[in-house]
């Protein structure tokens, strides 16, 4: 089979060529094995889309042939083409319409035939799939465990591997899976699934992490080949020993109050635990016991709030979080704006911090001004990107990533009640982004992200 052709009905669904638009306010217009007409926008003037051509793929490498089907001609490579069919390669430019001006100019590029093998594997993967139990986004320099089989960050499973191994009173090093709680034997890199990871970043552009996490993330990692841990051993006919409380070390035990009693509360051998998103760590489940042990926001455990109701010290132990880490929002402070904020776009940020000090104030006056208005209903709370939005209010423990989103969805309120005079020079004359906030255009091409505001609702597309 030919680079351009298809091969049939399976894979019908299968995008072998694009054009791509001239204007990045515009998508992408993907050509597909089961059907060859093109529909998408023509006009400069309007968002309503028209099927205006038909293209289909030639014997030849990179060719293809192109037949207008609109009421007008179109354009390619300069000539008018009315109702004749033509060749085109990759490369050539087509417009929508018989003339430059007011209508779209696309370049037709053929897929190679490894990306779209790549886009088969992103379309039978589901995402969720694709996770790192630990830190929950997409792998990056994915690790797997045996004998499990689970799956994690590099920087994320090695991070556990330091806090959490043990060792045996022979000097083997013991450590468990951070998902499934089976003995590790061994870990090491997988380089199949970095292959899947790549591809589908380059789909989901949105599950991305910012450069600053990718690099902390690289910072943590240990892993560089095939890492054997411990070893395993025969089982035992013998009857296992209790451990005397002088013989027993409670920084063995994943849980301090599996081994001592710690504010009145010891956990028996059937007492069901929760591992701590933060720092991997086992806590006692006690729902019932007054302090929060999930996040509202993401409702993931953290053992912070806790183990400092109880009286234990994250200093005695290595497997407790400081109580930073998770506490209401109240409690919180900021002294500067976080980088994740107006979806990382760094001149929107630049835009807001000179908005925040034009008032005189500080970003953590700022954001205490609009949590109580947030605690007030003044607000609309349907954008805010975390779990039990209307049940949030100032004194709701949030863990460190949903209380960045929270600033984020505070500062975006602030910078739309903002009166246009009170903006810089070089941000009131801006137009809007059609797709506002959720524009992926802002986070690949610098010139789009620096000339239009993002601070808006979309206008168009999925909001």
């Amino acid at each position: 089979m030919e680079p351009g052709q298809c091969s049939g009905s399976k894979e019908d669904d299968v995008a072998w060529a694009k054009l791509v638009p001239a204007d990045s306010r515009y998508s992408e217009v993907y050509i597909r094995c089961g059907d060859a007409t093109v529909c998408s926008e023509v006009s400069s003037s309007s968002a309503e889309k028209f099927t205006w051509c038909e293209i289909t793929p030639s014997s030849e490498k990179d060719s293809a042939t192109i037949r207008n089907l609109s009421s007008n001609g179109i354009i390619v490579d300069g000539n008018i083409v009315e109702e004749e069919a033509v060749d085109i390669k990759s490369g050539t430019e087509v417009i929508s319409g018989p003339d430059k001006e007011g209508y779209l100019c696309y370049t037709f590029k053929v897929i190679p035939f490894e990306i779209r093998n790549k886009k088969n594997v992103q379309i039978v993967l589901d995402v969720e799939h694709a996770k790192c139990s630990i830190c929950l986004n997409i792998w990056h320099d994915v690790v797997t465990v045996a004998p499990c089989l689970h799956n994690f960050c590099n920087g994320c499973f090695s991070e556990w591997l330091r806090r959490s191994s043990t060792r045996s009173r022979d000097n083997v090093q013991n450590v468990v899976c951070p998902q499934c709680r089976a003995n590790v034997h061994s870990v090491g890199k997988n380089h199949f699934l970095r292959n899947i990871e790549e591809a589908i970043l380059q789909t989901h552009s949105s599950l991305k992490r910012s450069d600053e996490e990718i690099a902390l993330l690289d910072t943590y990692a240990s892993i560089k080949s095939n890492l054997v841990l411990g070893r395993q051993k025969n089982p035992s006919r013998k009857r296992p020993l209790s451990l005397s409380s002088d013989e027993s070390n409670i920084t063995d035990l994943p849980c301090p109050q599996c081994g001592t009693e710690f504010g009145g509360f010891r956990c028996s051998p059937g007492t069901a635990h929760l591992q701590c998103q933060g720092c991997g760590g086992l806590m006692p489940s006690r729902p019932n016991n007054g302090v929060p042990q999930h996040c509202l926001g993401c409702d993931r455990a953290f053992c912070a709030a806790y183990w400092c109701s109880q009286g234990v010290d994250s200093s005695e132990f290595d497997l407790i979080c400081h109580r930073d880490t998770f506490k209401p929002i109240s409690e919180r402070t900021i002294s500067r704006i976080p980088d994740l904020v107006h979806q990382n776009n760094p001149y929107e940020r630049d835009i807001t911090e000179r908005c925040i000090q034009q008032t005189g104030k500080t970003p953590q006056a700022v954001i205490s001004e609009w949590i109580t208005k947030f605690d007030n209903k003044q607000i609309d709370r349907s954008r805010l990107q975390i779990n039990h939005g209307e049940t949030i209010t100032s004194q709701t423990h949030l863990c460190y990533d949903c209380y960045n989103k929270l600033v984020d969805y505070l500062l975006y309120w602030f910078r739309v009640s903002l009166p246009s005079n009170l903006l810089p020079p070089d941000a009131v004359n801006r137009e809007n982004c059609w797709y506002g906030y959720v524009c992926r255009t802002q986070h690949h091409n610098v010139e789009h992200a620096r000339k239009r505001n993002h601070v808006c609702r979309p206008t168009r597309g999925n909001t």
